[in-house]
């Protein structure tokens, strides 16, 4: 399995990086100001595509707030099939949250050949589905 890597500096003109953001769009710090610099993050856009970049709102409250821009963002990437989206750890920084609660949000993404995630989303995702799979034996 392929993951999103550690240190994202460019982008192939299909590929496209995905970082949490606020409803504002004030791209200041961590994965949003990389993306604001990088790849054409759009300062007052909160949300989706921009240039090379998809931003996924973090800072407006709990991870049910998140989880239906998360949604949106899986069914985009799975239409653009021919596009590989790197997941940064969103909400992971700034906003506060554990990779353990936002890393659930992005388990309909595992499917997807084309987005790649953190490995510490990736390690949370299998083993939760390995415990599950246990429980049903």
């Amino acid at each position: 399995m392929n993951y999103t890597p550690e240190n994202i500096t460019s982008l192939e003109p299909d590929e496209i990086f995905v970082f949490g953001s606020n409803l504002a769009g004030i791209h200041a710090g961590g994965a949003a100001r990389v993306a604001l610099e990088r790849f054409g993050a759009i300062m007052g856009q909160g949300v989706g595509i921009q240039g090379q970049s998809y931003a996924i709102p973090t800072m407006q409250g709990g991870v049910e707030t998140i989880k239906p821009y998360v949604d949106e963002f899986i069914e985009l990437a799975s239409e653009w099939d021919q596009t590989t989206f790197y997941v940064t750890r969103i909400g992971c920084g700034i906003a506060g949250f554990t990779d353990e609660e936002i890393a659930p949000l992005f388990a309909e993404a595992l499917n997807l050949y084309n987005v790649r995630l953190p490995k510490s989303f990736v390690d949370i995702l299998t083993r939760e589905s390995g415990e599950k799979n246990m429980q049903k034996e």
